[in-house]
């Protein structure tokens, strides 16, 4: 039968179909993922020349922040076409502060490949990130890279990587080694040798005799795997049968669709070696858009469907919406309907390669483009064809945030830049949260650390023009009283017409800890009247803004007992500072003490760091309250700890340098405690200085 089968669909050589195809490159900080993506570009005739990283002329890694800051802080988007197939590449950052970009791009992928290396100090960081594609269903690679540098055997680093994976990790190459130095690679399925050139496809050469012994032993154990689920295949090893060479392809690509196994290869995406086997592997093995649809619950007819995988707000094109087109085809002028109902116009198809973009009639099924001006459609949402929101397919919850800072305009006249600025990187970025407080009137930024933060503050100053200034939030402190008294509040004024009278005698006590504010009315015989009792309550409430010691109060009942009233010239408004008077003459007559907010904290460490975390929980005047091993991931522990808000703010910062860049926790405010003595005077004395320079 002739022709092209639809774009995700397989023939029954077990390869794809010609159509476009989707995969992430993802893997550990600095392992080598952006030159790995420009090696493929070059390899496929995409560019001309790779660029490199170091030097700035990189496809990925394009922006401004990511060329400061050494590594990527945005996937990265480029295709090609390699033997008459369209492929996208997403290069995802391994930097763990910006893992969230790639668990939201994955979803949509047909396949990944996990970038690595011979590095047994990035083994928590790649242990992280197999975990997020294991549990989201991706198929994937293994591409060890810096092979030209390689110290280890490879079957050596096979077991050294091994439990950073709970699928077990395929062999699919040897290497020739010649004077310690990887010349070349043994392909176990197609029992072939190449040798490596230098920006160029590998050569096909004999298999050298003195390796003939470690093929057929490689080989073997690696049909000894595909066995584990092909039971024809096990007769033929126990017969000693050599199985056809297609069988083998389609265990291969069998085990790596169902997810039971990961195939290894290897190479340096620096010199280009190993590209081509690379990128013969996803084409031939990889499944499609079809088994993305399959995966996401999307059946395979209906009106077009995309996925929105990253929003991008540009100087001159405005908002983009990259995504996957899952089903149909979608053009410029198009009306959509996205899953939460917004209805937008498609004012743009365009196809991404870095920074760079060229414009494209229509995306059809598979394509990975972007959209122009989808308002009301953002990251993680779907979107169609027709009048009916369409179920969000992949959606992603942003990570919890673990730092946090307070920022300000440098020029007040900046603050409705600003607003309209933050609006649009948190649409680009769900795991950057801005919040106003009210108690403290600061603007906090919250995200994933240090360098996350600091990537929106440069974006806030390059794409925007506005200039903030970063300082650490002020902490929670709370104060409370722990005796009681009684106070009279009057106020009195006379003015040309009626005057301003209210007078009010009022208890304040302490309430236990967690109770919050209570007000009770014990007048008699009218002395106060009823009109003005709520008047009196919200005077109180009023008072509790600032304390004796300049803190909200908390924790205390405030008991209305007697009071005076004037027919004529009493008020609500005189009542209400009439009770705010009481309040500031009684709070520092009942000793009042200061509170502090303790955090309920769990971290996730690998177990090895654990008593470096002790050390740091313990050091920041945190209590242990235990630890058990994490569910689900072997060599990983839960330390459970209170830590004073106080002592948070770094905390990620310190964490993740004592765990290889994986340390991680949640945070919770548990209780209030008191905090007496020289810290207490210290937080006073602070507050009061920053009080008085506003």
């Amino acid at each position: 039968m002739s022709g092209q089968a639809p774009a995700g669909s397989e023939n029954n050589a077990g390869r794809s179909a010609a159509g476009p195809r989707c995969v992430a490159i993802v893997g550990p900080f600095q392992s080598g993922k952006t030159t790995l993506l420009e090696a493929i570009l070059e390899r496929t005739g995409a560019l001309t020349r790779a660029g490199r990283v170091t030097d700035g002329t990189a496809t990925g890694d394009a922006s401004a922040e990511a060329r400061a800051h050494g590594h990527g802080v945005e996937p990265n988007i480029a295709s090609c076409t390699f033997l008459g197939e369209r492929m996208t590449f997403v290069d995802c950052p391994g930097s763990v502060e910006f893992l969230h970009e790639m668990r939201a791009v994955t979803p949509a992928c047909d396949a990944a490949v996990v970038v690595c290396e011979q590095d047994e100090r990035k083994l928590p960081a790649l242990q992280v990130i197999l975990r997020d594609l294991e549990e989201a269903g991706i198929p994937r690679f293994l591409f060890i890279n810096k092979i030209d540098t390689a110290s280890r055997r490879v079957h050596e680093t096979l077991s050294l990587l091994q439990p950073a994976s709970r699928t077990p990790l395929l062999l699919r190459q040897i290497p020739i080694w010649k004077n310690g130095i990887a010349v070349g690679f043994i392909d176990l399925a197609l029992e072939r040798a190449f040798v490596y050139r230098e920006h160029a496809a590998s050569e096909v050469v004999e298999i050298p005799a003195e390796e003939v012994g470690a093929e057929r032993e490689a080989r073997y154990s690696m049909l000894e795997r595909l066995a584990d689920y092909d039971d024809a295949l096990m007769e033929e090893l126990i017969e000693e049968i050599e199985p056809p060479r297609d069988q083998v392809f389609e265990d291969l690509r069998q085990e790596l669709r169902e997810g039971h196994a990961v195939p290894v290869l290897f190479g340096s995406a620096d010199r280009g070696n190993g590209v081509t086997r690379l990128l013969k592997a996803i084409r031939h093995e990889a499944p499609g858009v079809a088994a993305v649809r399959n995966r996401l619950g999307v059946a395979a007819d209906g009106a077009p469907l995309a996925h929105v995988m990253k929003t991008v707000h540009t100087a001159h094109g405005g908002k983009l919406s990259v995504a996957r087109v899952l089903r149909g085809s979608i053009k410029e002028g198009d009306v959509v309907v996205g899953s939460h109902g917004a209805e937008a116009r498609v004012a743009g198809v365009q196809r991404l390669a870095g920074a760079a973009s060229s414009r494209e009639g229509d995306a059809q099924t598979g394509d990975v483009l972007a959209f122009a001006k989808l308002e009301g459609i953002g990251t993680g949402d779907s979107f169609g064809v027709g009048k009916s929101p369409p179920r969000a397919v992949a959606s992603v919850a942003p990570p919890e945030p673990v730092y946090t800072i307070a920022i300000a305009t440098r020029d007040r006249k900046d603050d409705v830049r600003l607003n309209a600025a933050l609006q649009k990187l948190t649409e680009e970025d769900p795991a950057l949260i801005v919040r106003h407080m009210p108690d403290t009137g600061e603007l906090r930024m919250t995200g994933q650390g240090e360098v996350h933060l600091k990537v929106a503050t440069e974006r806030l100053a390059s794409r925007y023009g506005v200039q903030v200034d970063r300082r650490e939030p002020h902490v929670g402190y709370r104060e409370t009283v722990r005796s009681k008294t009684s106070v009279r509040g009057r106020h009195k004024k006379q003015t040309g017409g009626h005057g301003q009278f209210g007078d009010v005698v009022i208890e304040v006590e302490p309430l236990p800890r967690g109770t919050g504010f209570e007000f009770v009315d014990r007048i008699v015989g009218g002395v106060v009247p009823r009109q003005y009792i709520s008047s009196v309550e919200h005077g109180a409430r009023e008072a509790l803004g600032a304390g004796g010691l300049g803190f909200p109060v908390v924790d205390i009942r405030v008991t209305l007992t007697d009071g005076s009233h004037h027919s004529v010239d009493s008020s609500d408004m005189a009542f209400r500072q009439a009770a705010r008077i009481a309040m500031a003459e009684a709070l520092p007559k009942c000793q009042p003490v200061l509170l502090e907010p303790i955090q309920s904290v769990e971290i996730a460490i690998p177990s090895d760091c654990m008593a470096k975390a002790t050390a740091i929980v313990t050091g920041r005047r945190g209590q242990i309250l235990g630890y058990d091993a994490r569910p689900g991931w072997d060599g990983w522990d839960v330390l459970k700890a209170l830590i004073p808000e106080a002592e948070m703010g770094d905390l990620i910062i310190e964490l993740r340098s004592a765990t290889a860049g994986v340390g991680a926790f949640t945070a919770s405010l548990d209780h209030l405690a008191e905090l007496s003595g020289k810290p207490a005077d210290a937080v006073v004395k602070r507050a009061g200085a920053m009080a008085r320079h506003g």
